[in-house]
C-alpha cells in the first residue's frame, strides 16, 4: 500500500450567497484535482471531513459546496478552516519541471562547484515568483526559484544545485570579507 501525506489545499473563505456555497482560498496549484465533486477533505486540526458536492468558478474565484454545510450560518461558522487533502507520498506534479513544496522542503543545496551550502527549509508563495529559503551556515537566504538561479533539482538524490552567482547566498559585505582573507 502507498504511504500518503497530508497536504494543505485551501482555506475555507466567505459565503456566497444564501445556499452554502463558499469561496475557498487556494494553497494548491491543482485545484481541479484537489476539489473535484465527491472529493473528502479533512479540516486541519480536527476530526472533521467534508464533502465536495459541487464547485464552479466565479469572477476568478473558486467557489465550492460542500455537502455538510448546507446554508449560509453553517458556512459563516466554517470560515478559516484549513482543508487538508490526503495524497500519496510518490504523486508528483502533472507538468515536468514543477515540484510539491514537500519534495523540496529537506533537499541539500549545492553551490555551482558541488559544495553543500545549505538545506532548503520551505518554499515562499509569492505573486511574482516562488522563492527558496535556505538555511546556511550564517543565517537563512531567501533565492528565487528559477531556473537560472536553480538550474538542477534531483528528487532521487535528496539536492538541488545553485547557479554561480556572486552574492546569492551571502551579503555583499560577507563576500568582500570573505574575498580579502584569501591569499592571492
Amino acid at each position: 500500500m502507498t504511504s500518503t501525506v497530508e497536504v494543505i489545499v485551501g482555506v475555507i473563505g466567505r459565503p456566497h450567497g444564501l445556499r452554502g456555497e463558499v469561496a475557498i482560498e487556494l494553497r494548491t496549484d491543482e485545484p481541479e484535482r484537489r476539489f473535484a465533486v465527491g472529493q473528502v477533505l479533512s479540516v486541519q486540526d480536527e476530526d472533521r471531513t467534508l464533502t465536495v458536492a459541487a464547485r464552479r468558478m466565479h469572477n476568478g474565484r473558486l467557489l465550492l459546496t460542500f455537502a455538510e454545510l448546507t446554508d449560509r450560518t453553517a458556512v459563516e461558522g466554517a470560515r478559516g478552516l484549513l482543508l487538508v487533502a490526503r495524497v500519496p507520498q510518490d504523486e508528483t506534479p502533472e507538468d515536468d519541471g514543477e515540484y510539491y513544496d514537500r519534495q523540496l522542503v529537506g533537499l541539500r543545496v549545492l553551490d555551482a562547484a558541488g559544495r553543500e551550502v545549505g538545506k532548503v527549509l520551505q518554499v515562499v508563495h509569492l505573486p511574482a515568483q516562488d522563492l527558496l529559503e535556505i538555511s546556511t551556515a550564517g543565517s537563512a537566504r531567501l533565492v528565487p526559484f528559477v531556473a537560472t538561479l536553480v538550474p538542477e533539482v534531483d528528487l532521487a538524490a535528496g539536492l538541488l544545485r545553485l547557479a554561480e552567482v556572486p552574492g546569492l547566498l551571502a551579503d555583499e559585505d560577507d563576500q568582500v570579507a570573505n574575498d580579502a582573507g584569501t591569499d592571492h
